[in-house]
């Protein structure tokens, strides 16, 4: 206030007083009155046409109101009364710098630091001009040389860090955002990109803590709120996933990714048609959202929700093909591939960019190759004694892949081979889990481990075959396989379909689940085990369910007892409106029938109830039943008098469940992995002819014929209970043994100099399995 008073002061002795005016209108800027500031540097440059401050000043008050070439204009007339005004030069890049005109930028920056060798912010600046036209080594210089005249320029350290981000250079990176938070307390950049190197490395402790600051520094930055809340998401943590999201929609409501994560936190709690509102939502937002676009159709599918279904899904693959086309990470993932009636080749290419991207994040560690162990045949001198298999899983506990294997890692013949079982999960304390770390000869939580330190430890360990129980599925880390720390890589068991991985070898399965006149949709090797590569636990674990006496009643679960009851028992998302058309076909051939599902998830109920009354069935012909628990589920079965299985994505798990239980099936295999599981699990119980079909008329033909005809279903159910525990579908022992042949097998071709190939496992192999 003294000094404005001194300046008016000043003019009304001597109006004519330029540098009054100036000072003036610089108190006017500071204050954010750029128009009077305006209207006093110009009086300023009219009355001293020779003023080069006051042109730069005018020029900065037309650049802060959006006038970029009145405020060129002052900057050049500036330069005009001072040709070697390093910040005229400085000020007049930045606005060619914003109006995108980069080589103009860089030429006037190059000036402003010729003119002031010691002027940092045009150092920076022209580093990111530079950099924004490719230049990056020139850009990084000039970073260097800010770096010297100031060691401590938080934005030439950013500026670094990030470059050293985008080359996948990642402790570089970490290195100069930690230099930039020791130097600084305000700037949340440098925080948000370390939360993204965590991530990253799997370090999601440290990235939420980054997250915390960013958002300590800006409580109201919804890009950090989403961010935190896909990192909780990703550990498990929905309920404050959920909190940050509907936080960040809060603060922007506009911000439509917060609403579809939103709706993908909703529907990974149940909450599915919450979840199906906020992918609506998102897509009003931002119709052009392939994210939720795909998500949105995966989560009615859920439902069964098959309005505009086939509409949906043209439009889903004509967005996956696009982002083929451009290298871009596709928005369907591969799991959810395996279901949707995708061409093949359509989902190959999906598991082919999924694996690419997992090299990406590989090389962010920056590790060098590998060593691997010496390609000597175990037992050979030189070699070793055994043959090191290591298995990596995220499922070691209580999940189906566990209650399928349970027994295997410590069935492994000890003689042969030396198991190491690596969990990328931390320890549920169930049964389960114990269990196989009991049993297995090794077994390592490495859930808290970055990936590299998991690769590096696989890789001293000196695996020789390394077996991803994953593929695709939640908590899988496949980037530790595309680092390659084994010298045969295998995907087995936990996804139903192709890696499309170049650093996986080998694909464990069977001749009728995988066919070598498919082999066009794998990328990877086949290996062909005898009977059924799906393997089980149950003679082991589960032969209790048998026992005569301990049977359930249909009166246990309001099941009419006069009722032929089919039953379906796998997740409604496998359902299509094609099957379900066939089940009311079949349910309207076969008097007195029902069908027996699932409510799995429960929101899909009411939709199928609506879908079945509309196709004339009857409302007490449907009827749905909870999820149980695992013994209670396979002793349920039996009550049914036969399953009907999914095309689209067949009864894995439950195939082996219902089998187990004494209930045929009728299942029709197409041509995806996925699709033929079923069918391989019938033929391994020496059964199958009876349960297999061939086209869609035969599957509601053969149902409603085993049906009509009790004699011959009952004969056929006789028959499965009759050869449950010698048939070789629940065999474990020799699966095993089979199962270490093609290990062997895939080391000694490995060792003889040879690629890998396809080859199929025979029981009576002389290769097999300790090279004799």
């Amino acid at each position: 206030m003294m000094a404005y008073s001194c300046y008016l002061e000043a003019l009304r002795i001597q109006p004519t007083f330029a540098i009054a005016w100036s000072n003036l209108a610089g108190l006017f800027m500071e204050s954010g009155d750029f128009n009077r500031a305006l209207q006093y540097y110009k009086e300023a440059v009219k009355l001293k046409p020779s003023f080069p401050d006051a042109y730069l000043n005018l020029g900065n008050v037309y650049k802060a109101l959006g006038m970029p070439q009145e405020a060129i204009a002052c900057y050049q007339h500036a330069l005009q009364t001072r040709p070697n005004y390093g910040m005229a030069y400085g000020n007049l890049a930045s606005i060619y710098y914003e109006q995108g005109q980069l080589d103009m930028a860089i030429l006037h920056y190059k000036h402003a630091v010729a003119c002031d060798p010691r002027f940092l912010e045009a150092y920076n600046n022209l580093g990111n001009a530079l950099k924004d036209v490719g230049r990056v080594e020139e850009a990084i210089q000039c970073y260097n040389q800010c770096l010297s005249l100031q060691p401590n320029h938080p934005q030439a350290l950013t500026n670094l860090g990030n470059i050293y981000m985008e080359w996948n250079m990642v402790a570089a990176a970490a290195s100069y955002y930690k230099a930039t938070l020791s130097v600084t307390t305000g700037l949340s950049a440098p925080y948000n990109n370390l939360a993204i190197i965590y991530k990253q490395q799997g370090n999601y402790a440290d990235a939420i803590s980054c997250y915390n600051e960013v958002l300590r520094i800006d409580p109201l930055a919804a890009d950090g709120l989403v961010n935190r809340g896909n990192t909780y998401k990703e550990i498990g943590r929905v309920s404050e996933a959920i909190q940050d999201y509907i936080r960040a929609i809060t603060v922007r409501p506009t911000m439509a990714e917060a609403h579809a994560n939103l709706a993908s936190a909703y529907k990974d709690s149940g909450h599915v048609e919450a979840a199906v509102k906020s992918y609506r939502q998102a897509l009003i937002l931002r119709p052009d959202f392939p994210e939720a676009t795909c998500n949105l159709l995966h989560t009615l599918q859920c439902v069964c929700c098959w309005e505009d279904r086939d509409k949906m899904f043209k439009e889903v693959e004509g967005i996956i093909r696009r982002q083929i086309n451009m290298s871009v990470l596709p928005s369907v993932q591969p799991f959810h591939a395996i279901a949707y009636p995708l061409d093949p080749l359509l989902a190959l290419e999906i598991s082919r960019k999924y694996a690419a991207h997992c090299s990406v994040i590989a090389t962010r560690f920056a590790l060098p190759p590998f060593s691997h162990p010496a390609p000597i045949p175990i037992k050979r001198e030189g070699g070793y004694e055994r043959l090191r298999i290591g298995y990596v899983s995220s499922d070691f506990g209580n999940h189906p892949l566990s209650h399928l294997m349970g027994s295997v890692f410590g069935m492994h013949n000890r003689k042969n081979v030396e198991v190491f079982c690596y969990a990328l999960s931390p320890n549920d304390c169930t049964e389960w889990r114990q269990r196989i770390q009991s049993e297995a000869e090794h077994f390592v939580d490495v859930s808290a481990m970055s990936s590299d330190a998991v690769a590096k430890m696989i890789n001293e360990d000196k695996i020789h075959v390394l077996i991803n129980l994953n593929g695709y599925t939640k908590g899988a880390r496949n980037e530790i396989f595309a680092m390659q720390p084994a010298p045969i890589q295998v995907s087995y068991m936990g996804f139903p379909g192709t890696t499309g991985a170049t650093y996986i070898d080998y694909l464990v399965t069977d001749e009728f689940v995988s066919p070598l006149r498919y082999a066009h949709i794998y990328s990877e090797k086949i290996v062909h085990l005898p009977h059924c590569y799906f393997v089980n636990d149950y003679k082991q674990k589960n032969q209790d369910v048998l026992d005569p006496n301990c049977q359930h009643k249909r009166s246990d679960y309001g099941l009419p007892e006069d009722k032929f009851i089919f039953a379906c028992f796998n997740q409604l998302y496998k359902m299509d409106p094609e099957i379900f058309n066939t089940w009311c076909n079949i349910l309207k051939r076969v008097p007195n029938s029902a069908l027996w599902l699932l409510r799995f998830p429960a929101a899909g109920e009411m939709r199928l109830r609506a879908y079945a009354a509309a196709q004339g069935v009857q409302p007490d012909q449907i009827i749905f039943t909870d999820v149980a628990m695992k013994n209670e589920h396979i002793r349920r079965s039996s009550l049914a008098d036969l399953f009907l299985d999914t095309p689209l994505c067949n009864a894995h798990t439950t195939g082996t469940d219902i089998l187990w239980a004494g209930l045929p099936m009728v299942t029709l295999p197409l041509e995806k992995m996925a699709t033929r599981v079923a069918g391989s699990l019938c033929l391994a119980t020496g059964l199958g002819e009876e349960m297999i079909v061939s086209s869609m008329k035969e599957y509601e033909d053969r149902a409603v014929s085993l049906a009509l005809n009790r004699p011959k279903l009952q004969a056929l159910t006789d028959k499965l209970k009759a050869v449950r525990l010698t048939c070789p579908l629940f065999d474990t022992t020799r699966w095993v043994r089979n199962l270490e042949r093609s290990y062997f097998k895939m080391w000694n071709l490995h060792c003889s100099g040879q690629r890998p190939q396809h080859f199929k496992v025979t029981e009576n192999d002389l290769e097999c399995p300790c090279d004799r």
